[in-house]
C-alpha cells in the first residue's frame, strides 16, 4: 500500500536492538519520504535494508553544520524527510532540537512518531520510583564536572536517568557513591537483545560485580531519588576526607551537607578535626 506524504519534516523513532521493535506506522513513512536524514548511513542503511526499503540517506549528526541545517530545510520544504538516530527516539540526548526549532519557526510542518526508547526501557525494568524522573543524558567525562552535576542534581526528588557506556561505568557509579551516598542505583544494559539484564544494588555491589564481568553495550543507569531515612552505615569521615583531597575545609563540609542532609557546621568542625 502507497502513503502520500505531505512535505515536511517526520521524526521516526527506530529499534534499540530488536529489529522487531519498528512500528508500522515508522515503516509506511520511511516507504513514503523522500529522504533519510541519520546519524549513519551505514547503521541506518542496514535498517532499511532489513525493512527492504531503499531510500536516499543524508548523514545528520553531531558535527552537522550551519548550511547541512539549511540544506535540510530546503529540502523538506519541497518533500517529507525523515529523521531517525542510529537508534531510538531522535532528539534524546542529540543536538537534532536545531532542525526542529528552525522548522518550526519556518512553518515546516513536524511531525513526530512515537516508538522505542533506551531511557523509558531502562525505567520501567529497574523497579525504581517511576513516578517522577528526571533524564540528563550523559554525566561529563571529567571527574570534577561529573561530580558537579551530581551534586546539582542530589536534591531533585526523582529517579535520576543517564545514558552511560561501558567503559565509563565505574567512574559514574564511583562517583554516585561518593557523591549521592546511600541511594540504590540500576544498570540496564543490552536492552531487547538477547543478553538483556537490568540489576539493580548499591553502586558498590554494582561495581563488583562488573568487576568480575566487564559489561559491554549501551547503558541506562538509573539511581534512585533521595529519602528521608536515615543515613545508616555511610562512613562520613570517608566522604569528608575523599572531598578533602581536593578542596578547602568549608567546600568539603558543603558538599557533604548537600550530598547528606546532614548539618554543615558539624561537618566543618569534623572536617577541620580530619584536616
Amino acid at each position: 500500500m502507497e502513503h502520500s506524504l505531505s512535505p515536511g519534516l517526520y521524526i521516526v523513532a527506530t529499534p534499540i536492538g530488536n529489529l522487531s521493535d519498528i512500528t508500522l506506522r515508522a515503516i509506511e513513512v520511511l516507504q513514503g519520504v523522500g529522504a533519510v536524514a541519520c546519524e549513519d548511513t551505514r547503521v541506518t542503511g542496514k535498517l532499511l535494508h532489513h525493512l527492504g526499503i531503499k531510500k536516499r540517506m543524508i548523514r545528520y549528526d553531531d558535527h552537522a553544520g550551519e548550511g547541512d541545517r539549511e540544506r535540510l530545510l530546503s529540502l523538506m520544504e519541497a518533500e517529507p524527510v525523515a529523521l531517525v538516530s542510529d537508534a531510538g527516539t531522535p532528539l534524546i540526548s542529540d543536538p537534532g532540537y536545531r532542525l526542529v526549532r528552525t522548522a518550526r519557526e519556518r512553518g515546516i510542518a513536524v511531525t513526530s512518531l512515537p516508538g522505542p526508547n533506551a531511557a523509558i526501557v531502562g525505567m520501567t525494568l529497574s523497579g525504581l520510583a517511576n513516578d517522577r524522573f528526571l533524564f540528563a543524558g550523559f554525566l561529563p567525562n571529567k571527574v570534577k564536572a561529573r561530580e558537579s552535576v551530581l551534586q546539582e542534581l542530589s536534591c531533585v526528588p526523582a529517579t535520576l536517568i543517564f545514558y552511560e557506556t561501558a567503559p565509563r561505568l565505574e567512574a559514574s557509579l564511583q562517583a554516585i557513591a561518593a557523591t549521592l551516598p546511600g541511594r540504590e542505583v540500576a544498570v540496564a544494559r543490552e536492552l531487547t537483545k538477547k543478553f538483556e539484564e537490568c540489576r539493580t544494588g548499591s553502586p558498590e555491589e554494582i561495581i563488583a560485580h562488573y568487576a568480575a564481568h566487564p559489561p559491554k553495550g549501551e547503558i541506562v543507569l538509573m539511581v534512585a531519588p533521595p529519602t528521608d531515612e536515615p543515613l545508616g552505615d555511610v562512613d562520613v569521615d570517608a566522604l569528608l576526607l575523599a572531598e578533602l583531597a581536593e578542596s578547602k575545609a568549608s567546600q568539603a563540609a558543603a558538599r557533604v551537607a548537600k550530598a547528606t542532609g546532614m548539618d554543615r557546621k558539624a561537618l566543618y568542625a569534623r572536617a577541620l578535626e580530619l584536616k
